[in-house]
């Protein structure tokens, strides 16, 4: 056979996997990565009888544990090491008909590029969960939809809260930590998945039809992946693609609301805006400080329903968390829920740890520690809540631009501390748009890589230095905010170690105050 008919075969039975049931034996498949999703995903098409290679750049101790476990359960073959992950290998003496990767792994990557140009598909992790989602004798979940720049865990966290007080079996997976394929292989099974889909999942997504779905927000972030920001956006929209009840958009970012005129959903979906001002007809808003619906009630011409107090969230409830709580609210009611399940969930939300985390206050100036932000738009959310800020910012950049975060909030700075490798960029856009506000350079000759991830790095450690630098600045009534606006990975293993090393640094630096003024 030619290369066009061995590749219409090979089309042709992948579109029949449509199930767990489905005739998915001696397929040969290539698993990029060996990680937490490159594992989920080989150890499901071993059980599905497919055979598998998987190929994964590492080659550490852990790497070489999880082979182990793979060739156990019946992976054909485990590859490790930077160069074989650059090759795509033979399976079983023969051509791939399947590429499954990682998230981490770039479309423009050897392997996949390989891939690509011998016209194998290429699917990531959700796209095979959807395709086996659907299994005898097990309940087949719904699925909700969430992405966006920023605001994805906390709105997935609260769908799954709202879900779970209406009494439905519910877990929030994906992108946000339980891999999508092993909460779709939980033998008791769920009514509803609340998945959370970074542009990395999407871009591999094909056959997806989400109940409701929503992108929150659009700014520009991982350019380096995508090759451009109107890639990124494009892979963010497929979020709506066959949407079945409702596409929940952001009234106040028009570029979502595109994304849904654009989008081909299932007959019958509506579009639905959520806000956090009084709601138009067909949204989810506020109403002095009460979440209300206006989009799924009868009367919702000249009517709204009470959902929520927006005090249920907690204390300290900034601007776009009172948006991700609208959004959550309307991917809920478009699956059903009542007003009672979403104030309910709402109570019991909690802030997860590093998203604009009250830390201390003390002599009057509160210490916010919001490490997941990691890109210009997260940070940016964060610098609205606060005025006067003390600035803790800098990083792993991403190439991204900083010239319209700090012209937006120049007038809120007091004073910046930079972290990171290189300050270049965010440097350059202060002195152009922020030129009186003091820029403190802690200098980069220390970073946080000698410690492992969570543990306390005092005395002369970068983070130290910083919060050092900043209370030597902040006076009664200010705020010591850190929001990096970049990635962590030039100086920590996680932004979860950068924030804790904050933590570590403030509650060492208050300690030591403390200790002070007993001694005097």
């Amino acid at each position: 056979m030619d290369r066009s008919t061995v590749t219409r075969t090979a089309e042709n039975r992948l579109a029949s996997l449509t199930a767990w049931d489905s005739d998915w034996s001696g397929l040969r498949v290539v698993v990029t990565g060996i990680t937490k999703t490159g594992f989920s995903v080989a150890d499901t098409l071993a059980e599905l009888g497919a055979k598998v290679v998987v190929v994964a750049a590492s080659d550490d101790d852990a790497a070489r544990r999880a082979a182990d476990t793979l060739r156990i359960v019946g992976v054909a073959d485990v590859i490790l090491g930077a160069a074989s992950s650059t090759v795509l290998p033979l399976v079983d003496g023969e051509e791939a008909e399947l590429v499954v990767t990682s998230p981490g792994y770039k479309p423009s990557h050897a392997l996949l590029a390989a891939a690509a140009e011998a016209g194998i598909p290429i699917w990531g992790d959700v796209e095979l969960a959807w395709r086996v989602r659907i299994r005898a004798g097990r309940k087949t979940a719904e699925w909700i939809t969430i992405t966006g720049t920023n605001g994805k865990t906390t709105t997935t966290t609260m769908v799954e809260g709202m879900l779970q007080a209406a009494g439905l079996r519910a877990i929030a997976a994906g992108n946000i930590g339980t891999p999508i394929l092993d909460a779709v292989r939980d033998p008791q099974g769920y009514d509803v998945l609340a998945v959370e889909l970074s542009s990395f999942q999407l871009h591999w997504c094909q056959s997806l039809e989400p109940v409701s779905s929503v992108c929150l927000n659009l700014a520009e972030d991982h350019v380096d992946w995508h090759g451009s920001y109107a890639a990124y956006a494009a892979d963010k929209a497929k979020i709506y693609s066959n949407t079945k009840i409702a596409c929940v958009y952001n009234a106040e970012q028009i570029e979502t609301e595109r994304m849904v005129q654009d989008a081909d959903v299932q007959e019958g979906c509506r579009a639905v805006g959520f806000s956090t001002g009084i709601p138009a007809i067909s949204m989810v808003g506020v109403v002095e400080g009460t979440l209300v619906d206006r989009a799924f009630i009868a009367e919702r011409k000249d009517s709204a329903v009470e959902l929520a107090h927006i005090s249920d969230i907690g204390e300290l409830v900034p601007r776009h968390l009172v948006a991700n709580a609208a959004a959550a609210a309307a991917l809920v009611r478009a699956y059903g829920l009542g007003a009672e399940h979403v104030s309910a969930g709402l109570k019991a939300y909690e802030n997860g740890d590093h998203r604009i985390q009250a830390v201390a206050k003390a002599g009057g100036v509160l210490w916010v520690n919001d490490s997941k932000a990691t890109n210009p738009h997260a940070a940016g959310a964060s610098l609205s809540a606060f005025n006067p800020v003390v600035w803790i910012a800098g990083g792993l950049s991403k190439g991204v631009d900083y010239d319209g975060l700090v012209k937006a909030h120049a007038q809120r700075l007091k004073a910046v501390v930079l972290i990171g490798e290189d300050t270049t960029a965010l440097a350059g856009a202060l002195r152009r748009h922020a030129p009186n506000v003091p820029v403190i350079d802690t200098g980069r000759a220390h970073t946080g890589k000698e410690g492992a991830a969570g543990s306390p790095l005092f005395g002369d450690s970068l983070m130290a230095q910083a919060v050092v630098a900043a209370a030597q600045v902040a006076v009664d009534g200010d705020t010591v905010l850190m929001a990096p606006a970049a990635a962590s990975m030039d100086q920590f293993s996680s932004y979860a170690h950068r924030g804790q090393a904050f933590i570590n640094a403030v509650r060492e630096l208050l300690e030591r105050r403390a200790s002070a003024n007993k001694e005097s």
